[in-house]
């Protein structure tokens, strides 16, 4: 899976190659790496990449990624070019706004009904992939159409998770 990453406001391309505990990915136009990713905790990572052992903390923000990699802050945004060309709605538009799952992965939490308001910001549906969990808000207040999602489901990418109005 290709991605597009801005790192502290500088582009760089990912591939990940492979997923799960023991990743392959290449940066940019760099030979492809391996690392071994653990998670002993929601939001904090032990990675080991090429003998170094570096402890991770990954927090949600609304505009992106906050990493800190020993006392080191790196604020990411992740971009799937994919996600992207399917036309979602941008912050703040008319009509309805159409959640969509940013990748592969399992449904662990649904966290509104048909028919609830939801604000700006508002967490709405976590689908968790390669051991992350990635929470899924609202771009904008409205009340919630419908949800063709349960916990436990296994979705893809660019799949309809939710529909607000």
């Amino acid at each position: 899976m290709k991605l597009e990453l801005k790192i502290d406001g500088v582009d760089q391309p990912i591939e990940l190659l492979r997923n799960g505990p023991d990743c392959r990915f290449r940066l940019g136009d760099a030979p492809e790496r391996a690392a071994h990713v653990e998670t002993p905790e929601p939001g904090m990572y032990s990675v080991l990449l090429d003998g170094l052992s570096y402890d991770t903390s990954v927090e949600e923000t609304p505009t992106g990624l906050v990493v800190v990699v020993h006392g080191h802050r790196f604020e990411i945004e992740v971009r799937d070019p994919r996600r992207w060309t399917r036309g979602s709605g941008a912050a703040g538009a008319e009509g309805l706004q159409t959640i969509l799952s940013p990748m592969p992965g399992k449904i662990v939490r649904v966290l509104i009904a048909p028919g609830d308001a939801v604000e700006s910001g508002q967490g709405l549906i976590v689908v968790e992939a390669m051991k992350m969990q990635n929470e899924m808000k609202a771009t904008r207040a409205g009340r919630v159409l419908s949800v063709t999602v349960r916990e436990g489901a296994t979705v893809s990418a660019g799949e309809i998770l939710a529909t607000i109005e």
